[in-house]
């Protein structure tokens, strides 16, 4: 990880995750120093960032959920190219490869849901990603083994909305918690 993105973490481990329009303009006001963009389109994608950018925020796009582009690899050139993106978010380990080649940080979302999909992840992951996102959040013990068998720094994200929880995935070793819930972006 990047030393930028990481001094950003520790001073506010709170992440902004938006969805639409309507959190774009209310996560400009917060003191977030990190921005998930979950939504977009090829059409608004660049001015999105632009908008976060302006701020002083670290932005990163998640890839999966913008509209008009695949989730595939061809589409991170075009990340690159058309916006000022500080990383990409992804479900996709090749998507992630092809961003750390074009020097993004990288945040590898995982989805929680059985034993096997947390421990049969790719090879060399650390290699190519920054941060893995853990959803839901709400599990410590999960996070803490992802740490110990990763070695890559955890973001919990997903379900979280009381300041126990948030305090919980800290303890537990999560580096920081990104939420789309308004109350636990000013925690």
């Amino acid at each position: 990880m990047r030393q930028k993105l990481y001094d950003a973490i520790a001073e506010n481990p709170i992440i902004v995750a938006v969805k639409n329009e309507e959190e774009l303009s209310a996560c400009i006001d917060t003191e977030a120093t990190v921005v998930f963009l979950l939504f977009g389109s090829v059409e608004n994608l660049a001015d999105n960032v632009l908008k976060i950018k302006e701020t002083g925020k670290i932005v990163f796009v998640h890839l999966d959920l913008v509209q008009g582009l695949s989730n595939h690899v061809e589409a991170v050139p075009f990340i690159k190219k058309y916006t000022l993106a500080d990383g990409i978010i992804s479900t996709r380990s090749e998507v992630l490869k092809k961003a750390k080649e074009l020097s993004f940080d990288t945040v590898y979302r995982i989805f929680a849901i059985d034993s096997k999909g947390l421990l049969n992840q790719p090879a060399h992951l650390k290699d190519y990603v920054d941060c893995v996102e853990i959803m839901p959040g709400l599990m410590p013990k999960i996070i803490s083994r992802m740490n110990e068998t990763l070695k890559i720094p955890v973001i919990a994200g997903g379900l979280i909305s009381e300041k126990e929880d948030v305090v919980a995935a800290l303890d537990a070793g999560a580096i920081a918690i990104s939420s789309t819930n308004k109350d636990v972006w000013e925690m």
